[in-house]
């Protein structure tokens, strides 16, 4: 991997580090050289751009934030009906794989944010956007008459993302559900919220 020429790029690097560090031995006694382990930069270069490893772990944490929201939220296709919508948001909901990085450095978060506020603050606004992403789809289907919800658009959104959630967390932890059976499962409890039967294009695969 060619080194990159800029602190952005280094610090871009660092961040994709500590997510396998994260992910292979935990958030608990983060060590600057474990990330360097996993990074052609050494441990020298990881203390000069994070002094404070809590500052490494925000970025990670806003880089989950990029794929769980704001990709998911600037995917859409123009003309995309709101049961499409709906149906590519869940499905970039769920893990690539057992071996997904951004699912596993998630669930290290989500363990650590009950015994800690900088995690729990973290996960907190995670939560929030997720749960207004879902909103908004929701909103926009009653809207043009597609989704005749029932349940209150916030109350169907919270639920959807827990169900994201707990899934994902089944499905990393070795339940024998696969990609597309997560999918059905949460897809079905969609379409009992919204009363509309779902369509997933290629784009949302």
């Amino acid at each position: 991997m060619a080194r990159p020429k800029n602190q952005a790029g280094r610090r871009a690097q660092l961040v994709q580090a500590a997510k396998q560090a994260i992910a292979q031995r935990g958030l608990n006694g983060l060590r600057t050289i474990d990330v360097a382990a996993h990074s052609e930069l050494g441990a020298g270069s990881v203390a000069y751009y994070y002094p404070d490893l809590g500052d490494l772990v925000r970025e990670v944490h806003e880089d989950a934030v990029s794929r769980f929201y704001w990709n998911r939220r600037e995917q859409g296709i123009a003309g995309e009906t709101p049961e499409a919508k709906l149906a590519r948001i869940i499905r970039s909901g769920i893990p690539r794989s057992r071996d997904d990085v951004d699912f596993q450095v998630l669930n290290e978060l989500h363990t650590h944010a009950h015994r800690d506020t900088f995690h729990a603050g973290l996960m907190a606004e995670l939560y929030r956007l997720e749960v207004s992403l879902y909103a908004a789809v929701l909103n926009e289907g009653v809207e043009e008459g597609d989704f005749t919800m029932t349940l209150p658009v916030g109350t169907a959104a919270s639920n959807l993302v827990a169900l994201e959630d707990a899934y994902g967390l089944h499905f990393m932890g070795g339940t024998p559900l696969d990609a597309d059976d997560i999918f059905r499962l949460i897809a079905a409890n969609a379409e009992v919220l919204t009363g509309c039967r779902l369509v997933e294009t290629t784009m949302a695969r």
